[in-house]
């Protein structure tokens, strides 16, 4: 893993918050929203844009993955105001907040419910916006596991739960079947980004990491995905960027396109000849725009 910064705050209920900082120590503020299963130290995938921008890029753990403490009541808006205490104990008047994968729905409610005064820039990179129009409206879009776990999250949780209890074992004791299927997930395009240098053990250690105390912190979080949200992006006004890679076989466009096209302050960014990784791929030009509207405020 590269270098960097392990960072914990204590919010204001007692719940731990781990976070892992890259970049530069000194620079604006970007506090990313890992996807599932992963943690903090996803941000160290994207750390050489990040430093060559000069920004502080922070990976969060969500409440019961990683490091960060659980939480049995999650929602969007609940996910805002960590953030901004984050923000706050490190010293941030101003931010932005990106996500990536099932961290691109937590990047979207910090767009609904944080002040555009305080989060200046909002980014999802292919976004699991499965619960954005209804519950498991996405559906139709997804493969068979990924359409039958938001069914069983909806319908019979003891079922979604096995599921991912599953996924633990595997990303924790089965790391070369857990490599293996990723592989066979995404096409040659992501291949050949996981096949970088150290790449891919760094992605594995992320996901192992993710399932530091079980599964349950992960359910709860996907749950909230695959359910009706909390917020409409119809109501969403102000700039977001949501970029997709056009080879997405994990979240196929069709589904954060349709996001988009639905969101007045929505900016679409496709990307042709990559797939899911494209938040990898294209982490400087993803990064040069959250840099740009952090130094024009």
């Amino acid at each position: 893993m590269v270098e960097g910064a392990e960072i914990r705050c204590t919010l204001s209920d007692g719940r731990d918050l781990a976070a892992f900082a890259v970049g530069s120590p000194d620079g604006p503020l970007v506090l990313h929203n890992h996807g599932g299963p992963s943690c903090r130290w996803e941000v160290a995938l994207l750390a050489d844009a990040a430093a060559s921008l000069g920004l502080r890029l922070v990976g969060v753990d969500r409440p019961g993955q990683g490091q960060s403490s659980p939480q049995h009541e999650r929602t969007y808006a609940g996910w805002t105001a960590d953030l901004e205490a984050l923000a706050d104990h490190l010293g941030a008047d101003r931010f932005a907040v990106t996500g990536w994968s099932e961290g691109g729905p937590w990047a979207l409610g910090a767009a609904a419910y944080g002040s555009p005064e305080r989060i200046v820039h909002v980014t999802s990179i292919a976004g699991g916006s499965y619960g954005t129009f209804g519950p498991n409206w996405a559906a139709e879009y997804q493969d068979t596991v990924d359409a039958l776990g938001g069914r069983l999250a909806l319908h019979f949780h003891p079922g979604f739960r096995l599921m991912y209890d599953m996924l633990e074992w595997t990303a924790t004791h089965g790391r070369k079947g857990f490599a293996r299927s990723l592989r066979k997930a995404v096409g040659p395009e992501d291949v050949a980004v996981l096949d970088r240098p150290g790449l891919q053990d760094a992605f594995l250690d992320c996901t192992a990491e993710c399932f530091a105390h079980g599964a349950d912190g992960l359910v709860r979080d996907a749950t909230v995905l695959y359910e009706q949200w909390d917020f409409d992006v119809a109501d969403i006004t102000r700039p977001v960027h949501l970029w997709q890679g056009m080879a997405d076989r994990l979240v196929p466009p069709p589904i954060n396109q349709r996001v988009c096209d639905e969101m007045p302050g929505g900016i679409w960014h496709p990307v042709d000849g990559i797939g899911h990784f494209v938040a990898v791929s294209h982490a400087e030009a993803i990064l040069t725009i959250t840099a740009e509207d952090l130094a024009a405020t």
